[in-house]
């Protein structure tokens, strides 16, 4: 039996990244991210939850709470958009509230590294710097990459500390 858990682990971290790369990808190709990849992601997190890979319930809720209050608040004054919302909310139950400073700074370092690419990747991309995050074609920083890089990142994190890995 431990070992039919062990697979349902591996397959749902599998599956949890694999979700957060469709979500990446489409915020760094159209600039949206699709509904269903949030929603596959709070699937996942009841399955991860009875696979052993997950925070306690209300610890979650909590995480996603503050993000997604945080969040919002930054949506409402247009810095971010709203799949970036939900997309952080979503990740934010993998991390419950202990873990939440540490997917904070992944995400603030990832979206760091992510900005310094685009500048790179775009000489004139210092103009992002005096038109808030819009350049070219009025296109903003795609930060479900970041929210992405965060979330496998903790994942990965919390799988490896797994005692069950012992």
């Amino acid at each position: 039996m431990p070992a039919f858990i062990d697979v349902a682990r591996g397959a749902t971290f599998l599956l949890i990244c694999a979700v957060l790369a469709v979500a990446g990808v489409s915020d760094l190709r159209t600039r949206q991210i699709p509904n269903w990849t949030v929603l596959a992601l709070m699937g996942l997190f009841c399955i991860s939850f009875f696979v052993g890979i997950s925070v306690p319930l209300l610890s979650a809720l909590g995480a996603a709470l503050i993000v997604f209050i945080c969040s919002f608040s930054l949506f409402a004054f247009g810095i971010v958009g709203a799949g970036d919302s939900k997309l952080a909310s979503a990740v934010a139950l993998f991390a419950g509230v202990y873990r939440l400073p540490e997917f904070i700074l992944y995400m603030g370092l990832a979206g760091g590294i992510l900005v310094l690419c685009m500048m790179a990747a775009e000489p004139r991309a210092l103009v992002l710097l005096q038109l808030r995050g819009r350049g070219a074609l009025d296109r903003g920083v795609p930060y479900g990459v970041a929210i992405a890089v965060a979330g496998a990142m903790l994942l990965l994190r919390t799988v490896t500390q797994s005692p069950f890995l012992s």
